[in-house]
């Protein structure tokens, strides 16, 4: 764990952090429900995990803004200063590029993404 990391972690939520996995120094985590992160993973410089918007917005009688979990699987490297929202599941052995916003569901191993909104780029990657 590098320095200056921070976990905020609210009443009921769950961390889960597997082991070899590396948090590099002024990385946040905002966790109001429950965040998972695998076992091997590297987490670059002043990334952001927030699995909430901290607040509801209501329209047409709808509220939306529900805290949902985010779900890192093993063997995963996530570049520096990306920001990864609530309701992000990313697959064994992706790489998340620098300064890539993450929210959604990327099943597909071994995949390469990047961007804002962050999309699979190239597929069969594979890193040590």
């Amino acid at each position: 764990m590098g320095r200056g990391c921070r976990f905020d972690i609210g009443p009921g939520a769950t961390c889960i952090l597997k082991k070899n996995t590396y948090i590099s120094p002024f990385t946040n985590f905002i966790i109001m429900h429950s965040i998972s992160i695998g076992e091997n993973c590297i987490i670059s410089w002043n990334c952001q995990f927030l699995d909430e918007d901290f607040h509801s917005v209501e329209y047409e009688n709808k509220k939306y803004g529900e805290d949902k979990k985010i779900v890192i699987d093993d063997n995963v490297w996530i570049g520096c200063s990306v920001n990864v929202f609530k309701g992000t599941t990313i697959a064994k052995g992706c790489v998340v590029a620098a300064n890539s916003v993450v929210r959604g569901v990327f099943a597909e191993e071994n995949c390469l993404i990047a961007g804002n909104p962050a999309k699979v780029i190239k597929r069969n990657v594979n890193w040590k």
